[in-house]
């Protein structure tokens, strides 16, 4: 039976970041982020799982190796003779902040610091901002989230730690300024703490 590890991570963020949620708050915000019941940001699970495949095949990538039965095994595949999607071995917990941190904002109903609007425009060839296209979006401040991913293979344990740190921006419009963050992580050795 092979090993077992936990990995547990942070993500620093060193600007403004938006994670989106699909909804919008009518005419004032065309993009809200994700939230959770008590209004506190986060990042789903299953984004940081498409973050860490997506840098795990550019490094492989990189460095010419092939994608072999660890790699899809570990993160999922889909299986076409079927045409169903089969799950990975790993569980990837939502990334949130620390718990003190959470319930110190959470009881001084002090959430709404935790955002901000921000507000673009099109500008056409003459410099003009183009009819109704102004955009009102929600980030999040800097801060640092949390999370941790279960049952990962020893033989794949290194390559997401060295994934996690691959990842330099996360959330929409990573590529104009937003989600740029340093995320770090260490693997546990499941049995050392049972």
């Amino acid at each position: 039976m092979e090993k077992k590890y936990t990995i547990k991570y942070s993500i620093e963020f060193h600007t403004d970041w938006h994670c989106g949620s699909g909804l919008a708050a009518g005419a004032d915000v065309d993009a809200l982020v994700v939230k959770d019941e008590k209004g506190m940001p986060f990042i789903p699970g299953k984004t940081i799982k498409g973050l860490i495949r997506e840098a795990a095949a550019e490094i492989r990538g990189l460095q010419c190796q092939s994608f072999d039965d660890d790699f899809y095994n570990t993160f999922g595949f889909f299986e076409k003779d079927k045409e169903e999607m089969k799950k990975g071995s790993m569980f990837f917990t939502n990334a949130e902040l620390n718990k003190d941190e959470y319930d110190a904002i959470v009881s001084n109903n002090a959430s709404r610091f935790m955002y901000r609007d921000i507000a673009s425009t099109a500008i056409d060839n003459d410099g003009i901002a183009k009819e109704h296209s102004l955009r009102k979006m929600e980030v999040v401040v800097p801060c640092i989230l949390y999370g941790t991913i279960h049952d990962v293979p020893e033989g794949m344990a290194d390559e997401i730690v060295k994934s996690l740190g691959f990842i330099k921006r996360l959330g929409q419009n990573r590529n104009r300024g937003l989600g740029r963050c340093t995320i770090t992580g260490r693997k546990e050795d499941v049995n050392e703490n049972a």
